[in-house]
């Protein structure tokens, strides 16, 4: 697919070039949007303005939407009045509030000024809630019907409404203060045995809505887990004020899983794509975290600056560091991984700890032994017989294996309950991953391995 994508985008770049407009647009008008939109990102500035004008005005509004926020600016800066009207009357609200954030103070200015009345108002009305929140994501487009309506009724209100609506298959029954009441979908007003039915008789009562304060990230598992088209948004008195859908859903979920894989990867999370940042931008995100974990890591030289003399005395001892440090930061990553990701599904919750540690313990004890035991028979097999290393005796050999099964047991308790503790202390769970967890178990390992060398070597 992204093979026979780059070969048309080629095509209708080569087109633009020839100045073949007709035969340009006439294929344009047969794509999705998105698509049409990935074909602006290899285009030269001065040719994104010429494209653009090529295509119709609904298509051309839904590919803005999808478009790069630099060439939207572009765009914005280079229309007419007229044509950023255009525009902006053919973007649902949602869209058009995601737009606004994007744009610097003056644009934003210019795209209010041409915004009729209504769109500015429902625009001002989502930028007023917090960042992240349901209310921030939410589109205030969706069909409301009156309890007292008949079903003949609805389908005629759905037919002169619908049109402006981002979603019409579910509608919302609301009372005249704009309670939300139960919610109808067309297939139940469309498969109505009388049309003369009363909404208030049909419809769903047992509803489910988020408040336009709840956090983003629950309202997309909300839908995930109920697997409903949109999600009514109500205030705090149960008043409806919009609805989120599930692309806007897909959106947020996109965001936080980048955002926890970043965390994870010790960087800052940047709302720039990886092209569209600068050197010095990945620089920023990435060198405090590296200067944390570097010091941080001091302690583990500390430690084996305290036992020199036992590693003096017990050379043999030293070559065995890496893989048992390694090894423990592997096993601590493993649990804080599963763990992570089971807190932002919601499966997992602070009160869960207890079932967390029994479970990782006794998976940490039966890989410790298992691993233990491999780790045996290799030090004694190759690096003893086969390699002929007369340094590598019984007692070596039990205490790297007895401290590898030690260190396995503590990363796995270490990784499994430090992210349960971040989130009880509302930090993002996935802070806590692999660099941190490395950090720690290296120092646990360390400290473990001289403990059983000076009881076992009396080095």
């Amino acid at each position: 697919m992204a093979e026979r994508f780059e070969i048309v985008e080629k095509a209708l770049l080569k087109m633009l070039e020839e100045k073949k407009y007709a035969t340009l647009r006439d294929i344009l008008v047969t794509m999705n949007p998105m698509d049409v939109a990935g074909v602006f990102l290899g285009l030269e500035e001065k040719q994104i303005p010429l494209m653009f004008r090529l295509l119709p005005k609904e298509l051309a509004a839904e590919t803005f939407v999808e478009m790069d926020p630099d060439a939207q600016e572009l765009l914005i800066r280079g229309f007419s009045d007229n044509e950023l009207k255009e525009v902006l009357d053919e973007l649902y609200v949602d869209d058009a509030a995601d737009i606004v954030e994007e744009m610097p103070a003056n644009v934003v200015k210019r795209i209010l000024r041409q915004a009729d009345p209504e769109l500015r108002s429902s625009i001002n009305q989502i930028l007023r809630y917090p960042e992240y929140s349901a209310g921030s994501i939410m589109t205030t487009e969706y069909v409301s019907l009156g309890p007292q309506m008949t079903v003949e009724e609805a389908i005629l209100r759905i037919r002169r409404q619908g049109v402006d609506k981002e979603t019409i298959y579910t509608c919302y029954v609301l009372d005249k203060d704009r309670t939300l009441l139960g919610m109808v979908t067309v297939k139940d007003l469309l498969l109505a045995a009388d049309d003369e039915t009363q909404i208030g008789q049909m419809m769903e009562r047992n509803i489910i809505s988020v408040t336009t304060l709840d956090d983003q990230e629950k309202v997309a598992h909300t839908l995930s887990k109920y697997n409903f088209l949109a999600l009514p948004v109500v205030d705090g008195e149960n008043r409806m004020v919009g609805i989120v859908t599930f692309d806007d859903a897909m959106d947020v979920m996109e965001e936080e899983a980048t955002e926890d894989m970043e965390l994870m990867s010790a960087m800052t999370p940047s709302e720039k794509t990886y092209l569209k940042s600068s050197a010095l931008d990945l620089f920023k995100n990435r060198i405090p975290w590296l200067m944390l974990l570097m010091v941080s890591a001091t302690f583990t030289g500390l430690i084996i600056t305290s036992f020199e003399d036992s590693l003096a005395a017990q050379v043999a001892l030293t070559a065995f560091i890496p893989m048992l440090m390694g090894t423990g930061g592997n096993s601590g990553s493993q649990s804080s991984v599963t763990v992570i990701r089971s807190l932002s599904l919601g499966e997992l919750h602070f009160r869960d700890a207890g079932t967390v540690l029994w479970k990782e313990l006794q998976t940490a004890v039966l890989c410790g032994l298992t691993l233990a035991a491999v780790c045996f028979a290799k030090i004694w097999l190759i690096d003893r017989l086969l390699m002929g290393n007369p340094s590598i005796t019984v007692m070596v050999d039990l205490v790297v294996c007895l401290a590898l099964a030690v260190t396995v047991v503590l990363a796995k308790m270490v990784g499994g309950l430090l992210p349960m503790a971040a989130k009880a202390m509302h930090l993002d769970p996935a802070v806590m991953a692999s660099p941190f967890i490395s950090t720690i178990v290296d120092a646990l390992s360390l400290l473990v391995y001289f403990l059983f060398a000076k009881m076992l070597l009396g080095v």
